[in-house]
C-alpha cells in the first residue's frame, strides 16, 4: 500500500511540474506571432507555464515535450522552432493536406498593419499592406472593398482625416483602379479641400471614363 502511495505522489508531482518551462525557452519564445498577415497570437507565461492568447481568448495548451504543445481549442500541436529564427510551426497532420503552417515572431514593438492604422501610424501601415500585397496579392486583408468600407465608416463618424489616410492607402495599393481615387475625392471634399478633391475625381475618371460618380461630381460642381 505504501508503495502505491509513493507512486501516486511521484506521478502527482510530475504532473504538477511537467508543465513548467526552462528560463531560456521562456525568454526566447514569449511574444507575439503572426497567425496570418494581419492577426497575431501571443505567447506568455504564468509561473513558467506556457499560455496562449488568441482572438481575445486566454488558453493553456498541454505540454507534449520541451518544444511542443497541444492546443485543444485549435486541435493543433504548436512546435517552437528557434532556427533560423524563432517561429511556430503546426505539426503536420492529414487535415493540412500537405500544407505547412508557419507563424513568424514579431519583432519587439512591431505591429500588424491594422494595428499601425488604428494607432494612426499611416506610413508604417502602408508599408505593411504593401508587403502583404507583394507576398500575396489576393490576401483578403488588402481587399480594395474592405479598405474602402473602412474609410467610409470613418467618414460617417466625421473622422475625415482618418478616412483620407485610409483612402490614400487604398490608392497606393490599387493605383490603376478608379474607385479608390473616387473615394479619396469624396474624402477631400468632405474636408473642404477642393483642389485635391477635384484632382482625385479627375484621376478616377481618367482611369475609368464610365465612373458615373466622378463624372457626376465634376459636372455638378462645374469642374469638367
Amino acid at each position: 500500500m505504501k508503495r502505491f502511495f509513493y507512486l501516486f505522489v511521484t506521478l502527482l508531482v510530475m504532473s504538477c511540474t511537467g508543465s513548467k518551462n526552462a528560463p531560456d525557452f521562456i525568454k526566447n519564445t514569449e511574444g507575439r506571432y503572426f497567425f496570418n498577415s494581419d492577426e497575431t497570437l501571443e505567447i506568455y507565461f504564468e509561473e513558467k507555464e506556457l499560455k496562449v492568447k488568441w482572438r481575445g481568448k486566454d488558453m493553456t495548451p498541454i505540454k507534449v515535450n520541451d518544444s511542443s504543445f497541444y492546443l485543444k481549442e485549435m486541435n493543433e500541436k504548436l512546435v517552437f522552432v528557434s532556427k533560423p529564427k524563432m517561429h511556430i510551426e503546426l505539426a503536420p497532420k492529414r487535415e493540412h493536406d500537405g500544407e505547412k503552417f508557419v507563424f513568424d515572431k514579431l519583432l519587439k514593438g512591431q505591429k500588424t498593419p491594422s494595428e499601425y492604422l488604428a494607432n494612426k501610424e499611416y506610413n508604417k501601415a502602408l508599408l505593411g499592406y504593401l508587403a502583404i500585397k507583394k507576398k500575396d496579392s489576393l490576401d483578403r486583408t488588402i481587399r480594395e472593398r474592405a479598405l474602402n468600407d473602412l474609410g467610409y465608416s470613418k467618414l460617417r463618424d466625421n473622422k475625415f482625416e482618418e478616412a483620407i489616410e485610409i483612402f490614400k492607402i487604398n490608392v497606393a495599393l490599387y493605383p490603376h483602379k478608379s474607385n479608390p481615387y473616387d473615394s479619396l475625392g469624396e474624402g477631400y471634399w468632405e474636408m473642404k479641400d477642393t483642389a485635391n478633391a477635384v484632382a482625385s475625381y479627375k484621376k478616377a475618371l481618367s482611369i475609368n471614363p464610365e465612373n458615373r460618380s466622378a463624372r457626376r461630381f465634376l459636372r455638378r460642381h462645374k469642374f469638367e
